[in-house]
């Protein structure tokens, strides 16, 4: 399962880059909206940081409109993944992308239904979205399971991207429900690689260390 952030900051992204983990970003109008500079070169950034997909998203809603927006985001690096939401003029720009060769994340997916829909319509990704799902009292996560299920079925080479994540369990279960990829916000990447009894460890580890060394100086 490959790991994207979530995130449109550029200081977050470049200090997970480091971390040789990150295959790919997401992002979206609240995330851009949020930093400093004009959309379009924060974007370009981002793709020069990852060196792999960043989805960006149209904020359009009609047909031709999303079209359009959808050509001139792609056109800014080879990177961009256009995120489309699926709606009925979603569906229909979706497969009017995809045949030209732009690669679409299908988003604010809450079934699998959707999820097979965007898939016929040419989406490279689909994004349940799990979080929003626990939110209103539904298992996000069994969503995951089933268009994982049904594309396995049915040979469908569209890949799931579990987003809405929220915390390192949604992780965990993601993978095991078969996620080809989970797009994971920085601040539970960081909860990710903390645990108490690694802390203790490491602490004890260096005490001995260091009372060792105190024999080896005697």
């Amino acid at each position: 399962m490959k790991f994207f952030v979530d995130t449109a900051s550029r200081k977050e992204i470049k200090r997970l880059v480091e971390w040789g983990i990150i295959d790919g970003v997401t992002t979206n109008p609240s995330l851009l909206s949020r930093e400093e500079g004009k959309p379009e070169e924060i974007i370009r950034d981002i793709c020069e940081i990852v060196g792999g997909p960043v989805s960006v998203e149209v904020v359009a809603t009609d047909y031709e409109n999303m079209v359009k927006e959808g050509r001139r985001l792609a056109s800014l690096h080879e990177h961009v993944v256009i995120k489309i939401p699926l709606t009925e003029d979603g569906i229909k720009a979706m497969k009017t992308l995809s045949d030209e060769g732009i690669r679409i994340n299908a988003t604010l997916i809450f079934n699998p239904i959707q999820a097979l829909v965007a898939a016929r319509a040419g989406a490279t990704y689909v994004s349940p979205f799990v979080g929003r799902l626990d939110d209103i009292g539904h298992d996000g996560m069994q969503i995951v399971k089933q268009i994982v299920d049904i594309f396995t079925i049915h040979e469908i080479e569209t890949k799931v991207l579990a987003a809405s994540i929220r915390h390192p369990r949604h992780v965990l279960l993601a993978a095991l429900a078969g996620a080809d990829i989970v797009t994971i916000p920085p601040a539970v990447f960081d909860k990710m690689i903390r645990h108490p009894l690694t802390d203790v460890g490491l602490e004890k580890f260096l005490s001995d260390w260091k009372k060792a060394s105190k024999s080896f100086d005697s």
